[in-house]
């Protein structure tokens, strides 16, 4: 007889440090199943062959999960010179050997290139889309569109080691950075290919990877405890200011109505008798316009 899962609702932000070789919609599904979550999500994928920082996002959390998007990442990068590869990274096929005959120096050189604002073509194998249909999809056919450069930026490029034919980067930068396509940049600049071996995403907005727990360290715990890994729904939201509230202009916010109130224009977290009522942006001239509101925690 099949028993049928139990499902419960369960609100707030699990930091997970994300295995290499699983999707994120694997881990993600996983988790939920480990919090037995009736609704969850995740802040933007991992690369299957990527490791590290996933924020995944449990009922009302769900709702400020598109906030983090934007919010720039850092990563540890290891890339092998002299070797393409027609998906950017070690998952792909070779399509080019070259032999590697730079230095440190030539190394340091290259890589001021990639600093501060760049343009970065996407590669194909990525889930941007063409006419509705992922890239990826696309790739594996064998067919190659043309993709628009776009402007990112590289806020940190650090050589973390290098030896040989092999590289150690920490990279921190702006959304829809490919650090892939980085590689694959990187490589062609010193004339001899290049693609990602390994990846670790260490921090993404104000989330440390610190912080985060593994799959089979919440699988050891008590059902009942695996609660306390996780943090309040505004976790996703720090890196905004705080506005509070006092009851009637947080009855009227609640129920989707502006507020006017002092402060500087832009988004905010909102709160009312310390407790967390949604996301909000305040205009210039002081209409604080309810954008997510959250439902009773």
């Amino acid at each position: 007889m099949t028993v049928r899962k139990s499902w419960r609702r369960v609100d707030g932000v699990l930091l997970l440090d994300k295995p290499a070789g699983m999707s994120s919609n694997s881990a993600l599904q996983a988790a939920r199943r480990l919090f037995s979550a009736a609704k969850a999500g995740h802040t933007g994928t991992l690369d299957p062959m990527a490791s590290g920082l996933l924020p995944l996002c449990f009922g009302e959390a769900t709702k400020f999960s598109v906030d983090l998007l934007a919010a720039d990442k850092t990563y540890e990068a290891q890339l092998l010179f002299g070797v393409r590869t027609d998906t950017g990274d070690a998952d792909g096929t070779v399509v080019m050997r070259s032999p590697v005959s730079f230095g440190r120096t030539e190394l340091e050189a290259a890589l001021t290139h990639f600093r501060g604002p760049i343009r970065q073509i996407p590669p194909m194998y990525s889930a941007l889309k063409r006419d509705g249909r992922p890239l990826y999809e696309l790739a594996r056919q064998g067919i190659e569109v043309e993709r628009e450069a776009r402007a990112v930026t590289i806020h940190e490029l650090l050589l973390l080691d290098f030896s040989g034919d092999r590289c150690r980067l920490r990279v921190a930068c702006s959304k829809g950075t490919y650090i892939r396509s980085l590689a694959e940049d990187l490589g062609a600049a010193l004339a001899c290919g290049a693609h990602l071996t390994a990846l670790r995403r260490l921090v993404v907005g104000p989330l440390q990877i610190a912080d985060a727990v593994t799959l089979d360290q919440l699988a050891a715990l008590a059902e009942e405890a695996r609660g306390d890994c996780l943090l309040a729904p505004d976790a996703l939201l720090q890196s905004l200011p705080a506005v509070y509230l006092d009851d009637v202009a947080g009855q009227r916010f609640r129920h989707g109505n502006s507020v006017t109130i002092a402060g500087l224009p832009g988004k905010c977290r909102v709160y009312a008798e310390n407790r967390l009522l949604g996301l909000g942006e305040l205009d210039d001239a002081g209409h604080l316009q309810p954008r997510r509101v959250l439902g009773a925690l």
